[in-house]
């Protein structure tokens, strides 16, 4: 590993980036091929938030949140944190007294792939946090990692710069270049589920609205008895 902090990362256009936020990760993540999802492990502490921005990465030593004291210096309104460690780790690298930094800095949030703590006072103070573990276990600050490298979280490449949307489902990476066409992706999609929805509210089957009948074309429809007469047993089972 580097230990290094690069200071001037190309990241995607903000204004771009809000949009992502409009549409949620279930949205983002269909409209660019199902990718860049965290995965499940990666949840809020917090309900009823929608962020996107840009990644700030952050790569620390297990325990030690000396790195994330120092993002704070070149973090930038709309950023996002993205925090890992270098080894698995589930300590409390991140609490109240960082994020009120990061929110004077105007930063949306934190994605931490190890484990933050304080949660009712991140709560309380607005501040959005998704991760990995939550652990009352604090850490030292000790040791030099690197700020704005590739980071590993969820099983995702995220490099500094790429735009990162976050709400209740999980959270999603977009690679800085793709930003636009995710959000066209997006819209598109969201015109498409719209028509569905109409047809759906009018009684519609889904299984019409989303063309589903000609997979199913090899099932039969059959009776009751007809079942019972096949299988040898009927549908209400032993005993009864």
């Amino acid at each position: 590993m580097l230990n290094v902090v690069i200071t001037d990362p190309p990241r995607a256009d903000l204004a771009e980036t809000g949009k992502l936020a409009e549409y949620g990760t279930a949205t983002v993540h269909e409209a660019i091929g199902r990718r860049g999802y965290l995965g499940p492990s990666i949840r809020p502490v917090q309900q009823g938030t929608r962020i996107s921005g840009t990644a700030l990465t952050v790569l620390c030593w297990p325990g030690d949140n000396l790195m994330l004291h120092l993002a704070v210096d070149q973090a930038r309104e709309g950023d996002i944190v993205v925090a890992t460690t270098t080894s698995p780790s589930s300590d409390g690298l991140f609490g109240e007294l960082i994020a009120t930094s990061l929110a004077a800095r105007e930063v949306a949030g934190l994605v931490m792939g190890a484990g933050v703590r304080d949660t009712a006072e991140l709560r309380e103070m607005g501040f959005p946090v998704w991760t990995a573990s939550v652990s009352v276990q604090g850490t030292v600050k000790e040791t030099a990692g690197a700020v704005n490298v590739p980071v590993t979280v969820g099983g995702q490449v995220i490099r500094p710069g790429d735009a990162i949307v976050a709400d209740d489902d999980g959270v999603v990476c977009v690679p800085r270049l793709e930003v636009a066409a995710a959000v066209a992706a997006s819209a598109a999609r969201v015109a498409k589920e719209e028509a569905a929805r109409r047809r759906l509210a009018a009684g519609d089957s889904s299984l019409d609205v989303h063309g589903l009948r000609a997979k199913l074309a090899s099932l039969e429809y059959i009776t009751a008895a007809e079942y019972a007469r096949r299988s040898g047993e009927g549908l209400q089972g032993a005993g009864s």
